[in-house]
């Protein structure tokens, strides 16, 4: 016998004596409780809801050679089976035969096994009896693994059509459906987006009858724009009349523009008139809109010729008492940089007016008021005021209108 020959020889007796002890572990190990030997040939279920696979170990096991192709894991519960600790260090695992199965949330319950399968159809795995039950199925809730698909048939999805009683979505139009009706505008202004149109409003915030020391007059205060949700064109006005004639008057062309949701910045020019009294002429620069907490604000400086410069400053805020009444508190204050003699106006801080004012809004354009204004002229304008012979402090009662269309 030659020297190759004998080495093969020895390396086979030693391979078999090696693995006899763990050939004989592995089958020891493999009458488990789980794996209950049958004496009979019939289906009797075999119990194992309260089994634990926890300990198993299988290290001398091959399951490369386990052919489980026929076994239908469509139906197998383990609701009581934990494969959390089961220690398969000497398992090999071939992909092809075992499929790709997740014992990790498998429970086990009471299982009918099937008679047609036997044990011979898994070679290397010793039931003890050539008449013990074929592997169970494993039910794993509406997924059927057999096949290594998902079976949805069970899954109800979402959509078809609305139920017989669902609420129509046209039944409050009575008929009138966009762009088309007697309500609907000419094709040259069918409204696409609303800041691709312009529209005009006139706006009167004050049109209001005033008493004050025995006499009386009529004060307006009001705006008029045209163009669109972020550019317009905007007349401003503001005045009193008395005796039929227009005593004083502030009236200014501006350009108006969206800055944010609720800030418009204005720019233009203002004409001051006063009755006797010489004309100005300024430009402007100012911002209005809707403070936080809702303080309606409007600030517009001014420079003049001559170096003349001025603020004019106003705040309102609504406080409802209901849905249509309400109080409005406003406070009005201007400024001057030089003296204008000629005007009664002195430099710095030099009138201011407080109002509190009870409106009712009969409609979103219609609201009359009554209310109370106190007014007081400060430094060099108080000065020129009484030179004149006239009180610097004085309080208003007004009744009037608040419109717009």
């Amino acid at each position: 016998m030659s020297n190759q020959l004998k080495k093969k020889f020895l390396a086979m007796a030693i391979a078999t004596v090696g693995t006899m002890p763990w050939s004989a572990y592995a089958q020891t190990n493999m009458e488990h409780a789980g794996h209950t030997v049958e004496t009979s040939g019939t289906s009797t279920p075999a119990k194992s809801s309260g089994t634990s696979h926890g300990s198993m170990s299988m290290p001398g096991m091959d399951d490369g050679s386990m052919d489980m192709s026929g076994m239908d894991h469509g139906s197998m519960d383990m609701s009581g089976m934990s494969h959390g600790s089961k220690g398969m260090s000497g398992m090999g695992h071939e992909p092809e035969k075992m499929g790709r199965q997740d014992h990790g949330t498998m429970n086990m319950r009471k299982q009918q096994p099937d008679s047609s399968k036997s044990s011979s159809s898994m070679p290397g795995m010793a039931h003890g009896q050539s008449g013990a039950s074929a592997p169970r199925a494993h039910d794993m809730g509406a997924m059927n693994r057999s096949g290594g698909e998902m079976d949805h048939g069970d899954m109800r999805m979402q959509g078809g059509s609305a139920p017989p009683d669902a609420r129509d979505p046209n039944a409050y139009s009575e008929g009138y459906v966009r762009n088309a009706g007697k309500y609907a505008l000419p094709p040259s202004e069918e409204l696409v987006m609303s800041d691709m149109h312009n529209f005009g409003s006139i706006y009167f915030d004050r049109l209001e009858y005033v008493r004050a020391r025995g006499e009386e007059w009529m004060a307006y205060e009001g705006e008029a724009w045209y163009g669109s949700t972020y550019n317009r064109a905007v007349i401003k006005a503001e005045g009193e009349v008395a005796s039929g004639k227009l005593q004083d008057s502030k009236t200014q062309l501006l350009w108006r523009h969206a800055v944010s949701t609720f800030w418009d910045t204005e720019l233009g020019a203002r004409f001051d008139h006063g009755q006797g009294e010489p004309n100005r002429e300024w430009l402007a620069f100012g911002f209005k809109g809707l403070a936080p907490y809702w303080f309606d604000v409007d600030a517009t400086a001014y420079v003049g010729p001559g170096g003349r410069t001025a603020l004019w400053l106003k705040a309102e805020y609504d406080i409802l008492l209901t849905q249509k009444l309400y109080l409005q508190p406003s406070v009005e204050v201007n400024l001057y940089g030089k003296d204008d003699e000629r005007r009664g106006i002195g430099s710095g801080l030099t009138d201011g007016t407080a109002g509190l004012r009870l409106k009712y809004e009969v409609t979103r354009q219609f609201v009359p008021y009554v209310g109370v204004e106190w007014s007081s002229k400060f430094g060099k304008t108080a000065n020129y005021v009484q030179a004149a012979g006239e009180a610097k402090q004085e309080t208003r009662f007004v009744a009037g209108l608040s419109f717009r269309f």
